[in-house]
């Protein structure tokens, strides 16, 4: 797979493109007004403790109140005053092998993931806590923080309340494996929390403890600074845009790193000579007049992504449907009638929509819960051919993904973590026409609606004269198809009805006056 990174930066915002083999998988976008928090620590005041939800309101500065669950606070209660005394990128990846713990080793603070203790015996109102964002604030809900802190390098993940280490189960070479769980053991003396990030694949021991080093000397910082700050206050924010691509999506099979911004380009340069000198050979600095985005066809493909329906190479097309609970994905076969069997057409549709449902997912950035409805299929083994493609498509998201089994309906639900607003919820808005519904109320139900208010005032407070102002469709349908409605009106409540175009009212707009 040859994958390519776009930088595109300028005043007003800085857009990253990542395509691979030629089409566009991923994009990611800071500006001045909407700067990623997921990965910011920040220190927050407890404002208030739900029982009923076992969670927390906690003030971390930000607009609206952030939200503490039980389980992602620590169950030794002592640590955790020590941690409160004090005062997704950037989590472990989803999957990984868990070493064996030494006989001999420290047991370290644990989350309490299984267990019934009540928020109310870990923290109280008014506490000061450290905590790291793990979701960003979506519509009307408030930012997720956790006291689960996370760090991430280069190579490794690491996580200072843990002592849970482990090697990236995408990493699949055995012998590697193997060599990588034997490097963690060794530097990893003190048994604090690790995972292997698969940017570790052949990395020496030394750049791996380097990594490692940094990462533990990172974290004291952050316990000093954070001690003599007051709540709510931002300990540590997370990198920008630009260098969190070095950290999270440089892997080896980057084969270049296009920027479009001079200066941009200059930091980068003076970032690879500095940490990463084998990375300098990767980047570019695009010259061209034409914009970046459109030279490599990256707006086109961003403007399909905001539509529901995205068209596949057969004929075929998905309808892609948000809502605040979840995600629908429904297959057709539209255009494409096969040649022979029918089945077989339904199974190239259906696995043709699995690759590309796990582009658009990765692409819009979906997550929660999605519901996929698969063009139904008759025989076993063709069910299985199509979660194999779509299992196999997204393994290459580096966000957490859980696929369930394909049901005998073709639904198929799967879940994805949600850090941070998807690609619509950022370049999109409400409506002002339809309100969110994707439609309008038709030209004629709002003539009528229009000559009923015209009636009514006319017979109710006996008005001699009433002017209609509206949009130019409205005035036209109505003379068109209505003028005997109007006449009759005029007739029987001894009014005049005047029509007028207001040219600057949109579609469908009335306004009516008296006199």
């Amino acid at each position: 797979m040859k994958r390519e990174i776009i930088v595109n930066s300028s005043l007003v915002e800085t857009r990253v493109a990542v395509i691979e083999d030629g089409t566009l998988v991923e994009i990611l976008i800071d500006d001045s007004h909407t700067q990623s928090l997921a990965g910011n620590i920040c220190k927050g005041r407890v404002l208030k403790i739900l029982p009923g939800m076992q969670a927390a309101f906690v003030d971390v500065g930000l607009a609206r109140d952030a939200f503490l669950y039980v389980r992602d606070i620590y169950e030794d209660t002592d640590s955790y005053e020590e941690l409160l005394a004090l005062g997704e990128e950037g989590e472990p990846e989803p999957s990984e092998d868990e070493l064996p713990s030494p006989a001999a080793g420290r047991q370290r603070n644990r989350p309490r993931r299984n267990s019934h203790v009540s928020i109310e015996e870990l923290i109280q109102e008014g506490q000061e806590v450290l905590v790291q964002v793990a979701r960003e604030p979506l519509g009307t809900k408030g930012a997720r923080i956790t006291s689960h802190i996370t760090l991430p390098g280069r190579y490794l993940v690491y996580m200072p309340m843990e002592s849970h280490v482990g090697v990236s189960r995408k990493i699949e070479a055995e012998g590697e494996r193997s060599r990588l769980k034997q490097i963690i053991e060794e530097i990893n003396v003190p048994r604090e929390g690790v995972i292997v990030r698969t940017a570790g694949v052949g990395r020496s021991r030394e750049e791996i403890q380097a990594d490692f080093e940094f990462l533990r000397s990172t974290w004291r910082g952050i316990k000093a600074k954070a001690e003599p700050l007051k709540a709510p206050a931002l300990v540590q924010k997370d990198l920008d845009l630009i260098f969190r691509i070095f950290r999270d999506l440089i892997t080896q099979d980057v084969a270049r790193l296009v920027v479009d911004s001079a200066v941009e380009y200059e930091r980068c340069m003076e970032y690879t000579e500095s940490v990463f000198p084998e990375l300098r050979q990767l980047l570019f600095l695009y010259t061209e007049d034409e914009p970046i985005f459109t030279s490599f066809g990256v707006e086109r493909e961003v403007e399909k992504a905001l539509r529901s329906k995205v068209w596949l190479k057969s004929g075929g097309y998905l309808v892609i449907e948000q809502t605040e609970a979840l995600v629908s994905v429904d297959v057709n076969t539209g255009k494409y009638v096969g040649k022979h069997d029918f089945e077989e057409t339904i199974l190239k549709t259906n696995r043709e929509a699995a690759v590309e449902i796990a582009r658009q997912v990765r692409l819009r950035d979906l997550g929660g819960i999605i519901i996929i409805d698969f063009i139904d299929m008759a025989r076993q083994e063709n069910r299985d051919k199509v979660m194999t493609d779509l299992k196999e498509a997204l393994k290459a998201d580096r966000s957490p993904t859980n696929v369930s089994l394909l049901s005998e309906l073709g639904l198929v639900e799967m879940t994805r973590k949600r850090v941070r607003q998807g690609l619509n919820q950022s370049l999109s808005q409400t409506c002002a026409a339809c309100g969110g519904l994707g439609c309008v109320r038709s030209v004629a139900s709002l003539a009528h609606q229009a000559l009923r208010e015209v009636e009514w005032r006319m017979a109710r407070k006996a008005l001699p004269r009433i002017k209609v102002r509206a949009a130019r469709d409205l005035v036209e349908w109505i003379k068109a198809e209505e003028a005997e409605i109007v006449e009759t009106l005029q007739q029987r409540l001894s009014g005049e009805i005047e029509l007028s175009v207001e040219e600057s009212y949109p579609p469908g707009k009335y306004s009516l006056l008296a006199g």
